[in-house]
């Protein structure tokens, strides 16, 4: 069977070093955060990055997107999910 997308998330997180969440709920922006270091995207050239710079950031580099004015910021699809589980190393096998 098929990870849900809250189990998908939630490998994410531990691969990324952050807690399982019991509910499911989008990614925070410190989980984001998490993700961008993971995934070697570098987010320090400003103070402050927007969740959906962030969002934008991490499409493009998984290969969502050719580019950052091409992604969308809206919350992530399964598929996206996957993906991005698979560039981090995350495991949601039950």
């Amino acid at each position: 069977m098929s990870p849900t997308v809250h189990e998908v998330r939630n490998a994410i997180r531990v691969a990324t070093g952050r807690f399982e969440r019991e509910f499911d709920g989008s990614f925070t922006k410190e989980e984001l955060q998490a993700i961008c270091e993971a995934l070697e995207i570098d987010i320090n050239d400003v103070k402050r990055p927007s969740t959906s710079r962030m969002c934008r950031l991490i499409r493009v580099q998984v290969g969502i997107a050719a580019s950052v004015e091409e992604a969308d910021d809206s919350a992530f699809r399964k598929a996206d999910l996957q993906t991005i589980a698979d560039n981090v190393g995350a495991s949601s096998e039950q």
